[in-house]
């Protein structure tokens, strides 16, 4: 797992569990469930715990709407109407708590998403580890021309070998500082660790708990799992994404039909396809869209 000793012994004693459980379990996720999947280069994501599953958003549902719906729907009808109509509240009934370890610079972007409960490995009290992100050769990009948080073409032959050599020598250069900082004799005290780290790269790992419930991880892997996304934070959310399949395969497929592969319109957008479907044409000057408006409609409803 790449995690300290302790946090290894921890998995150990966690995955061969000596006491059975009475309650409801997802078989899907009992196959991730103290696993680590590799992401990056040194990161993982470890389902540690979990609660629910498909069946125990249809009871949430169910407890909500009567025993009425039951007659008129199935479950998987049930999540498809919640999903689609965006009542949220049952699927927060689910949830989950993962371990992961990541570059700090990644979890910056990550707590950006403040509706999770995140317990991070303190700087403070232990000492980080010698590791660092450093991109792979076909990662390592340059400045986008049109996004200015993007990235554009592949940076190749000797500019992307100098540019990697001086990521790995800071990096390294760094980290021997802050042992340097760290380390104490009969002529020096050593730095508090405190202090130490403030002089470490934002590429150096760091790890947490990180627990949320199913509404809002569903939130957190549209938005970066997105193509548009940092490719560095989708590779988490793309780990997750495969877990989220097999934990509720049903809610699962109601969301990759209606929020990853649906298209939401605007009141505009739907008249625009109402005249298409009279037979009108339509152009971006009649549609009453902004030019961007009219691209994501164009390449969502009119380009195969």
């Amino acid at each position: 797992m790449n995690g300290s000793p302790e946090q290894e012994q921890v998995a150990d004693v966690q995955t061969h569990p000596s006491t059975a459980t009475a309650r409801v379990v997802s078989e899907g996720m009992e196959r991730h469930l103290h696993h680590p999947k590799r992401v990056l280069d040194h990161g993982f994501v470890r389902v540690v715990d979990y609660m629910g599953d498909d069946a125990a958003i249809v009871q949430a549902a169910r407890v909500s709407y009567g025993t009425s719906t039951k007659r008129t729907r199935g479950d998987a009808g049930l999540i498809r109407y919640l999903m689609r109509h965006r009542h949220t509240t049952p699927f927060e009934m689910c949830e989950v708590k993962f371990h992961v370890k990541l570059p700090i610079f990644v979890a910056r972007q990550w707590i950006r998403h403040r509706t999770a409960n995140v317990n991070e490995y303190s700087a403070r009290y232990s000492v980080l580890d010698r590791e660092f992100y450093v991109p792979s050769p076909e990662h390592l990009a340059a400045q986008s021309n049109t996004n200015q948080q993007g990235r554009g073409e592949v940076i190749e032959g000797g500019e992307a070998d100098e540019v990697l050599r001086i990521l790995k020598s800071d990096s390294l250069k760094a980290y021997s500082s802050y042992e340097f900082m760290l380390s104490s004799n009969e002529e020096k005290r050593g730095l508090s660790r405190e202090l130490a780290r403030i002089n470490l790269p934002v590429s150096i790992y760091t790890q947490w708990y990180w627990k949320t419930d199913l509404h809002n991880l569903f939130h957190f892997v549209a938005l970066r799992g997105d193509k548009h996304s940092q490719y560095e934070i989708r590779a988490y959310a793309d780990v997750m994404a495969a877990i989220l399949a097999d934990w509720v395969p049903v809610a699962w497929q109601a969301f990759s039909d209606y929020r990853v592969n649906g298209f939401e319109l605007s009141a505009v957008g739907v008249n625009c396809v109402r005249r298409l479907l009279k037979g009108e044409k339509v152009t971006m000057e009649s549609s009453g869209m902004t030019r961007r408006e009219w691209l994501e409609f164009e390449h969502a409803i009119l380009k195969d």
